[in-house]
């Protein structure tokens, strides 16, 4: 056999590998969504239709407003010519899980919070928590604001994935010095002639943000709303009833929301060919060439960075706090019994480690024999059936994985587990390796053969040497993921392996506020140590000279 057949023989063996359990668990959910009684309740459910309304409402506005500031802070960067400083901060952003930051952000708004706390009772006259609703709020505010700090530095790194290809980077900067040689201003040539190419790159980014929003359960659970929840909250409750009726409801209500997620999803890709219309149109109104950019910082940045840095502190402090009496701003005694308590409970560190190193390891392996063997135009074709985890809802793909779990007899196993784990990783790692990886120099590769050198050799020496930093920053992003996963842990575990993003979860329903704080922190701080290492590990190398 020749070697372009070995090389379609060796894409075609890892399409089975990863398409077959997708599309596997996709059919499994569907047809336990399929019932007719259970949408006839579903349908006649009281709280559903306000549910959907507040599932709209807070997917809708968090995407929209992620995506304005993703496009208004990467604008500031590149025509400043500071993209690095904008992008500077996104590693401890990427890293920090959704549950963690819903879960800080909860400390610092809440009644009781420590904004709150700053201020009373010198400002507020408070002595005492108010009965103000700011979480669990009935209209989704504090969902929209955590996802927006969440999901903006996700668009800004893959866009920046893009921007960093030196091909394209170079061609970028080209056209936007000539649109300045036309007229335009360099905002204005940034938004009419490098914005329009750079969305079209990012519509899987954009469309994996919209779903995660219109479908999210845990940051929902620790924040809001509550009465009634968004509809996937409202699904996750049916399907942990052990009626069976109740549980087909949930089902149903997971098959509705993927129908929302695809409507919705085609509407905004409508709405932005729509704009880039408009946008070309606008291109004869030439700008100011002469208005001058101020050289300050962007403010939206260390508003992003401000919060963050607020959202760590108040974990933080809650982790070593004591009695902590309102309106006091610091704690009364200090203490690191929650600390103690995670570290007796070493396990759950443990299954947490080896879940998310495993996942991530099977994911970068499979991602790079892929994008090295498959044609171009497999890849280009085969990409939705390989994004199916991120645009499917959580809590239907949740059905499908317990499905075909038990059916292979993975259910409550470690290898169940980690297969869940694989495939929600898998889709984060080929997002964040492809630009690199397609992106490079073909030239290399013509050079490496000239002088006689195999194939082997090649990517061994050359190739992923020089994509190390690529290699290591995608294998940190599905560490990430995967530390971050609570549904497939908790469904697929069947309640034998509890990872920090379960425990985490759990607590933010209690009161015990320090050991929530401790979980949150710890999560928080295993995919910061993913995200140094692979640093560490993509960092140039210096060679010294030696002396003779």
């Amino acid at each position: 056999m020749s070697v372009t057949g070995l090389r379609w023989l060796g894409a075609a063996a890892l399409l089975a590998l990863a398409a077959a359990p997708m599309v596997w668990t996709a059919v499994e959910a569907l047809r336990a969504g399929g019932d007719a009684g259970a949408w006839r309740t579903l349908l006649e459910e009281p709280s559903a239709g306000r549910a959907l309304a507040l599932t709209l409402w807070t997917g809708l506005a968090s995407t929209g407003l992620a995506w304005w500031c993703a496009a208004a802070l990467l604008a500031s960067g590149f025509v400043r010519q500071r993209l690095d400083r904008v992008l500077r901060g996104l590693p401890l952003m990427l890293a920090t899980p959704h549950a963690a930051l819903a879960i800080g952000l909860l400390f610092l708004i809440a009644p009781s919070g420590w904004l709150l706390r700053l201020v009373s009772p010198g400002l507020t006259g408070f002595e005492s928590p108010p009965p103000w609703v700011t979480t669990q709020d009935p209209w989704g505010l504090g969902l929209i604001g955590v996802l927006v700090a969440k999901e903006t530095p996700f668009l800004l790194w893959t866009a920046a994935t893009q921007l960093q290809r030196d091909d394209v980077r170079q061609r970028w900067r080209a056209e936007h010095a000539l649109a300045q040689t036309l007229g335009y201003s360099p905002r204005r040539a940034f938004w009419l002639v490098l914005w329009p190419q750079l969305a079209r790159r990012l519509r899987w980014p954009l469309l994996a943000v919209l779903a995660y929003g219109l479908t999210v359960v845990d940051m929902a659970l620790v924040i809001g709303p509550a009465a009634p929840p968004t509809l996937a909250v409202l699904a996750w409750q049916w399907l942990q009833d052990v009626d069976p009726a109740t549980y087909a409801r949930g089902a149903a209500a997971g098959v509705w929301l993927a129908l929302t997620v695809l409507v919705c999803s085609v509407l905004w890709l409508a709405l932005q060919r729509a704009a880039r219309r408009v946008l070309a149109h606008g291109r004869g109104r030439r700008g100011d060439a002469r208005r001058a950019t101020p050289a300050t910082a962007s403010p939206g940045l260390w508003l992003l960075g401000g919060l963050y840095g607020a959202v760590l502190l108040a974990l933080a402090l809650g982790s070593v706090s004591g009695v902590w009496a309102f309106p006091a701003v610091w704690p009364q005694s200090w203490t690191l019994t929650a600390w103690h308590q995670v570290a007796s409970s070493s396990t759950t560190t443990v299954t947490t480690l080896w879940l998310a190193a495993g996942s991530s390891a099977i994911a970068l392996v499979w991602c790079v024999a892929w994008l090295e063997l498959a044609p171009r135009r497999w890849d280009e074709a085969l990409r939705p059936l390989l994004y199916l985890p991120l645009v499917l809802p959580a809590v239907l793909w949740v059905v499908g994985l317990y499905a075909v779990g038990l059916r292979l007899r993975l259910e409550g196993q470690a290898l169940g587990v980690l297969l869940a784990h694989t495939l929600m990783v898998l889709p984060y790692v080929l997002l964040a390796l492809s630009p690199a990886y397609l992106g490079f120099d073909a030239r290399y590769a013509q050079l490496n053969a000239s002088l006689g050198h195999g194939a082997w050799r090649f990517l061994w020496r050359v190739k992923w040497p020089l994509l190390r930093r690529s290699l290591a920053s995608a294998a940190a992003v599905g560490f990430a993921v995967s530390v971050a996963q609570y549904l497939p842990t908790l469904y697929l575990g069947a309640g034998r392996y509890a990872s920090v993003t379960t425990e985490a979860v759990t607590l933010a329903s209690g009161g015990q506020r320090s050991l929530t704080s401790a979980y949150a922190g710890l999560q928080i701080l295993l995919p910061v140590l993913a995200f140094a290492l692979a640093a560490w590990v993509g960092r140039p190398r210096r060679f010294r000279q030696r002396s003779t």
